[in-house]
C-alpha cells in the first residue's frame, strides 16, 4: 500500500487539492503498478507564517510580492 505524504503552504483551493490527490494517485499507481485504490495520499497544510525560505516566512515573501 503506497503512502505519499505532501506538505504544502496553506492557500490552495479544495479543487486544487483534489486534483493533486487524483494526479499523485494516478502517477504512483502507474509508476509502481499498484491499484489506485491501494494508494494513499496525505496532504498536510502549513501556515505560511510557519514556512521559511532563506530565513523569511512565506507570509512575508507573499506580502512583498516575492513569492
Amino acid at each position: 500500500m503506497p503512502l505519499v505524504q505532501i506538505t504544502l503552504a496553506r492557500g490552495r483551493t479544495p479543487e486544487q487539492l483534489a486534483a493533486l490527490g487524483e494526479k499523485v494517485t494516478a502517477a504512483v499507481a502507474d509508476a509502481v503498478g499498484a491499484p489506485a485504490g491501494n494508494v494513499r495520499v496525505v496532504v498536510t497544510e502549513c501556515e505560511p507564517e510557519h514556512w521559511f525560505v532563506g530565513g523569511e516566512s512565506l507570509a512575508d515573501l507573499r506580502a512583498s510580492g516575492r513569492r
